[in-house]
């Protein structure tokens, strides 16, 4: 039986290193691979800048599913199979400490952290360039705990990362909470090898099977709470 390899950067909460091992991704490749008459075999990409997850793809793994935005950049290393999810970046702080701060309208010399090689960086760097922000912390893929603790230290003031996965790394934090969403709007998918058109045909098919008959919208009901494509969309 063929095995499908995919790249992973982990833990990346919901799409994967779940308490039970689980994720959105997790689901989504097992589903695909049923389709395709193959098993899956997750490989972890350890990288500090989550960017060089693409120079793997073709030789270390056929494909990468790590809640990735399809951004200009990287459509020069991959090519990507529809979204799967739409979401945003989300912004975090520690509200006893900063309860003036509502949205990324607030961060007046304040300094906001983000991953290195995160679809955050650009829009933390251009709110600093335009003086609304003092600084950005730029920490490495995996320090992303570390980055979490430093709000509630003042090492860090606020953190910029994608909604569903800020969301669930605050959870146990007290005091850390997700003050606004929904600051860009960014397709998420699959990336497989330039130039590889039948694993990206393959993958097209079997995920509008997916969608047309009701799987994608459990799988992101579970994760999510929210069964549509576009999480944007429960944004207020």
């Amino acid at each position: 039986m063929e095995t499908l390899r995919v790249g992973a950067a982990f833990p990346d909460p919901p799409f994967n290193g779940m308490p039970d091992g689980g994720g959105l991704d997790i689901d989504l490749m097992a589903a695909l691979a049923e389709k395709l008459g193959a098993t899956v075999e997750f490989v972890p990409y350890e990288g500090a800048d989550f960017n060089g997850i693409f120079d793997g793809l073709g030789t270390a793994y056929d494909c990468v599913t790590a809640g990735t935005t399809v951004t200009p950049e990287r459509e020069r290393k991959a090519q990507f199979v529809p979204p799967y999810l739409i979401s945003g970046q989300s912004l975090a702080v520690d509200t006893r400490r900063l309860p003036q701060v509502k949205s990324v309208d607030d961060l007046e010399g304040l300094t906001i952290g983000v991953q290195q090689g995160n679809t955050s960086q650009p829009i933390a760097e251009r709110l600093v360039a335009h003086g609304k922000a003092a600084a950005t912390r730029v920490y490495d893929y995996g320090a992303i705990r570390s980055a979490l603790t430093d709000l509630t230290t003042g090492a860090c003031d606020a953190f910029m990362k994608l909604a569903p996965v800020l969301t669930e790394l605050v959870k146990p934090m007290a005091g850390v909470d997700v003050v606004q969403r929904g600051i860009s709007v960014e397709n998420i998918a699959i990336a497989v090898p330039l130039g590889d058109q039948k694993l990206l045909g393959r993958l097209i098919v079997a995920q509008a099977e997916l969608e047309d008959d009701g799987t994608l919208q459990r799988i992101r009901g579970k994760w999510l709470g929210n069964p549509y494509a576009d999480q944007n969309l429960a944004v207020h």
